[in-house]
């Protein structure tokens, strides 16, 4: 039974072997099958080959998961490798064992062909039905490639079954390796692997999900020229889309073993043969499936964070609810800075506390000083402007002129100075009275330091090249005197003897070294703090340098803030509050520092965010902390509270930054006011009472307000709807609709005013009505066509408001008695909104100094969308304003409507100056702000929700139980939690009805629509009053029109308005000014007392 084509001697089988693959090699293009491209040519084994060893694997070395996902390149032909192959098998090797035909890869025509010597080594098998089978029967039809699925037993896959062999020579037939058990089995071949199938099985094995060598089936009876033909049939198809991932772990040998050579795995995509290899049993290699794409996909669990003990705690996430649904608006703003961030200014005091010393002409004095190069200092009534070109000296006790003007070539004659370009100046420490605040110490840009006696405008002294490069400050402490110039040298000039004045050039200077180009730098109690924005760290921590120049020797200390701050610009302290540094940064920030920590440095203990703009200038002054921002505004801070209040804030210098606030303190006894000296990019000098006197007064005179004033007591309706761009006739039919505006006018008899505020009185996702009052709606005054006499209607723009101002005309001349007419005072329409206010026809004469505008907040307020129609009313001595709003929508948009409340009450411009005393309003404000009124009511679609999924809303509200829902109300939680709402100092009747928002029209049911929107309390009344007692609440409630999807809301109001005797208020406010004056002396002492402790007089 030998075959003459397989070689039966055991020596030179590598030999003969080698041989073999060089005549297939040679011999396949011709007669052999065309592979498909990417399938190797390398020739396989036959199911005799003994697979027993272990410690030989028989793999060629494979890839990793991710060279394997890229198309491998041709293999070397296969002669090349047979120098490499080890030594020959045993002599126990089987006799049939001979390499398959090698398959040419050029591709031909398919064809079926089964070689001989395949069919004579199959008949000298074991006959197996299924080897005669899968020769003789015709190739099946090319398979489809079905998608990668799972690496797993099929359900339907026969088991294996055992051909047993006689004994040796022959050794026992092991199984074929399915491709799998391959990839993922380090243990492939095994001793386990005993039985060998004879079976076909279904070729539904599908493609991997990239490229793997794959074996021949797992019987191998088959002769190598069928699989080939099968191939040669199939063509290739394209591959199947790639994972992302692998979905398998791939583990291979490393080393290839002498022949008989294992069948070697391809590299195609497509199977290579029509029958699957059995299923070993269970191995304990892991087996990873590749992903389901139609399985449901969870995220990763989010990483595991460490937060330091103390550490502040990452925000809330929210997170986002079925239940809870949001307009098409919906999402979190991102904000410049938070609100809550920021001080309470909601009653501060807008009045500038001018201060004059009496000179005839204007109420302040006019000195101009350069922005850059321009220096003051004050001491009484003398002010000193100096810059690069000239000295100037006032007395604006008699003038605003100067009384000295001294160039820079003429103040050094005599000195041996050629030009005086003064960079600093500070005040000369004197033993003697007279002295004090009269000498001046002027640091160059050449280094030269120059004294100067303002009483006489003469130079006294000068000190020639003190410094190399250009001198940047000049401090005061105690008697002694300290220089500062670019390059980080510091000159401490001190007395000679004790008791003596430091003298300009008898006193040796003692020289310190500190870092140069210092941004900031300041003298507080003998230590000088500096800093500079080129250490300014990358995580915005400042660090600042404190260095004890009184103490020979002593080293520096560097300090940073407890947060991420801006630049340092000014530092200061608080006589009310000694032992505490308060240090100003851009972005709005102030630091407090300790100024004696544990280990005797500066330790910051709080960081606060007061303002928007930028904290330039810093200056304690009595007991509030002064601010100069970018802006133009100086603020006043009350620290004693948590948070800080803001007790003043008025426009120092006309939107321009304020750069310098100082404090004159020789001021104090030689004028004994308390006087603040500030500049700015205006180039104007102004002074300012740093007691505000006058503030103090208007308080005393508020608290006798009863002595000098009437009172009398009127009623107030306010009706608030967004109708949803419903005309006035929808309110037909249902008695609901009809009766609406009936029952509302008169749920209080006889008001004396009624507004009425509307909104989205056209429809706003209507492009052509929206740009139709856009386009065509007023631009000013001079465009409005007054319809009956009446501002704010347009003739240009829709008619809706004409027909809403017909039809409430009309009900409130049904609703109301024939003899109490009505007149209508104000009109105004902005995109969507309309205010109508009604007074009655017998307080018409009362009411005064009235004005109406609007407050565009749509699209960054350049769209009237959101906004609002502000309303002024002066009724005699008191000040009403109405504000009828629509606010940003959104379920989570609170911070949006926070902001654009913030912008309607605190717009400083919104309203003309009134024309009348200023009586009427409070704060002293002068009636441009919302808030300089007395009484303020805030009214419309205000559009906070209620956060609580919409089951359980529309369940309290079935059930009659609101309550519940208070806890959940964002604007209720804004004014409780949320310091910095602006509607924290408003009031708002109790809500005893159910959420008015969101209605399917026509209907008493909550939004249905695929958005189910949570139903809120959107329409709200609020209020604010000077005196919490001169505004009573009389009902607070809604109505049950079915036009719209919110239900209209009405609150009804008894306030109170004085008349002022103003010959009484008169007598009253002298007694005031007599105790302030009391006042003012007790207060100057305490803070001389404070100067001198630290060495500041």
């Amino acid at each position: 039974m030998s075959d003459p084509g397989v070689d039966t001697a055991t020596t030179p089988a590598v030999k003969n072997l080698r041989s073999k693959f060089e005549q297939l090699a040679v011999a396949s293009p011709v007669n052999g099958p065309k592979l498909p491209p990417g399938l190797s040519p390398r020739p396989r084994a036959t199911s005799g080959t003994p697979l027993s060893a272990p410690a030989s694997p028989t793999l060629r070395p494979s890839s990793s998961s991710s060279e394997l996902r890229k198309k491998p390149p041709p293999p070397p032909p296969p002669a090349s490798r047979g120098p490499k192959l080890s030594p020959g098998p045993s002599p126990n090797e089987s006799p049939r064992m001979r390499p398959a035909v090698a398959v040419s890869p050029v591709p031909r025509p398919l064809s079926t062909i089964v070689s001989v010597g395949d069919r004579e080594e199959m008949h000298e098998r074991s006959q197996s039905v299924a080897s005669i089978r899968s020769v003789f029967t015709p190739a099946p039809a090319p398979l489809k490639v079905p998608p990668p699925r799972p690496a797993g037993p099929k359900p339907n896959s026969p088991e294996p079954t055992g051909i047993h062999r006689p004994p040796p020579p022959i050794p026992q037939a092991k199984p074929q390796l399915s491709p799998d058990d391959i990839i993922t089995s380090p243990d492939s071949y095994s001793e386990s692997d005993d039985t060998e199938s004879d079976s076909p099985v279904k070729p539904t094995l599908p493609p991997r999900p990239f490229a793997h060598h794959q074996r021949s089936s797992s019987s191998q009876t088959s002769s190598e020229g069928d699989m080939a033909a099968a191939l040669a049939r199939v063509p290739p198809p394209r591959p199947p889309p790639r994972h992302r991932s692998p979905p398998r772990v791939v583990e291979s040998p490393d080393v290839m073993t002498p022949p008989p050579l294992p069948a070697r795995r391809s590299t195609a995509d497509e199977p290579t043969s029509a029958v699957a290899p059995p299923r070993l049993p269970a191995r304990p290699a892991i087996v990873i499936p590749p992903p389901d794409p139609d399985a449901e996909r969870r995220p990763l669990p989010p990483p595991a964070r460490t937060i330091g003990l103390g550490d502040k705690l990452p925000p809330a996430r929210r997170t986002a609810s079925p239940e809870i649904s949001s307009d098409e608006e919906s999402g979190d703003e991102t904000p410049s800075i938070a609100a809550l961030d920021l001080p309470d200014s909601s009653r501060s005091s807008r009045r500038p506390p001018h201060l004059s010393f009496g000179f005839v002409g204007t109420s302040e004095p006019k000195i101009t000083v350069p922005t850059h190069h321009g220096h003051v200092v004050v001491s009484g009534t003398r002010i000193v402007v100096a810059t690069h070109h000239h000295v100037k000296i006032y007395d604006v006790e008699h003038s605003d002129l100067p009384i000295f003007s001294l160039k820079k070539t003429e103040m050094g004659y005599g000195h041996g100075i050629k030009e005086l370009r003064v960079t600093c100046m500070e005040f000369r420490p004197c033993s003697k009275p007279a002295d004090r605040g009269c000498l001046v110490w002027m640091g160059t840009k050449d280094g030269h330091i120059a004294e100067l006696d303002i009483r006489s405008g003469i130079v006294t002294a000068a000190k020639l090249s003190a410094h190399i490069h250009p001198i940047m400050r000049i401090f005061r402490h105690g008697r002694s005197m300290v220089s500062l110039d670019e390059a980080g040298k510091t000159l401490l000039f001190a007395p000679v003897e004790e008791g003596q004045d430091v003298q300009l050039v008898a006193s040796p200077p003692r020289v310190t070294r500190i870092a140069e180009k210092q941004d900031f730098a300041q003298m507080i109690c003998g230590k000088l703090w500096t800093a500079s924005r080129t250490e300014l760290h990358a995580a915005r921590l400042q660090t600042i340098r404190v260095v004890d120049l009184f103490t020979p020797g002593a080293p520096s200390r560097s300090v940073v803030p407890l947060e991420a701050v801006g630049a340092v610009t000014d530092a200061t302290l608080l006589p009310s509050n000694p032992g505490i540094v308060y240090l100003g940064h851009e972005g709005g920030s102030v630091s407090i520092w300790e100024m004696d920590g544990d280990d005797g440095w500066p330790t910051c203990i709080e960081v606060l965010r007061v303002s928007n703009s930028d904290v330039l200038c810093l200056q304690g002054v009595n007991n509030r902390l002064w601010a100069g921002s970018r802006n133009g505004m100086i603020s006043a801070y009350d620290v004693s509270f948590k948070p800080w209040v803001v007790t003043n804030c008025w426009m120092a210098h006309t939107k321009l930054p304020v750069y310098m606030l100082a404090v004159d303190h020789y001021g104090i006894e030689k004028t004994g006011r308390m006087c603040v000296v500030s500049s700015g990019r205006d180039e104007q000098v102004r002074l300012w009472d740093g007691l505000l006197g006058q503030d103090w007064v208007e308080m005393e005179l508020l608290k006798r307000e009863a002595s000098f004033s009437k009172f009398r007591d009127l009623t107030l309706l306010i009706i608030t709807w967004n109708c949803d761009s419903a005309r006035p006739d929808a309110l037909s039919g249902d008695p609901a609709n009809i009766n609406f505006l009936r029952d509302a006018l008169t749920s209080v008899d006889c008001p004396d005013i009624i507004t009425f505020g509307l909104q989205e009185v056209i429809d706003l996702e209507n492009r052509k009505m929206v740009a139709k009052n856009v386009l065509l709606g007023r631009k000013d005054k001079q465009d409005t066509v007054p319809v009956n006499g009446l501002a704010g209607l347009s003739e240009k723009v829709t008619t809706a408001y004409r027909k809403w101002y017909d039809h409430l005309v009309m009900a409130v001349r049904l609703a109301m008695p024939a003899n109490v007419p009505y007149t209508v005072v104000h009109t105004e329409s902005l995109v969507g909104l309309f205010t109508c206010v009604f007074v009655k026809n017998a307080e018409r004469m009362s009411v005064k100094d009235n004005f109406i505008t609007t407050m565009k907040r749509g699209m960054g307020g350049r769209y009237g969308n959101k906004g609002a129609i502000i309303t002024r009313l002066v009724i005699e001595d008191s000040s009403l304003c109405f504000i009828n709003c629509h606010l940003a929508a959104g379920q989570h948009k609170t911070r949006a409507r926070n902001a654009d409340v913030a912008a309607m009450l605190e717009e400083r411009a919104l309203l003309p100056v009134s024309e009348t005393e200023q009586l009427a309003y409070v704060g002293g404000g002068d009636g441009q702000m919302a808030l300089d009124h007395e009484i303020v009511f805030i009214n419309g679609d205000m559009n906070y929700r209620i956060d609580q999924r919409r089951e359980a809303i529309i369940a309290a509200a079935k059930a009659n139980d609101v309550e519940g829902l208070l806890a959940h109300d964002q604007l209720l939680k804004e004014i409780k939690y949320n310091r910095g709402c602006r509607l924290r100092g408003f009031s708002e009747g109790p809500l005893t009805f159910a959420p008015t928002y969101k209605y399917d029209r026509g209907t008493d049911t909550y939004d249905t629509s695929e958005k189910a929107r949570a139903p809120a309390w959107c329409d709200r009344v609020l209020w604010r009053t000077r005196t919490p007692n001169r505004v009573k609440q009389l009902h607070y409630q809604r109505y049950e029109a079915k036009v719209s999807d919110h239900k209209p809301v009405s609150a009804a109001f008894k306030f109170t308005v004085k008349n002022i005797r103003h010959e009484v208020r008169q007598k009253a406010k002298t007694e005031v000014q007599l105790q302030w004056a009391a006042e003012q002396e007790r207060l100057l002492e305490e803070c001389r007392d404070f100067y001198i402790q630290v060495a500041v007089l």
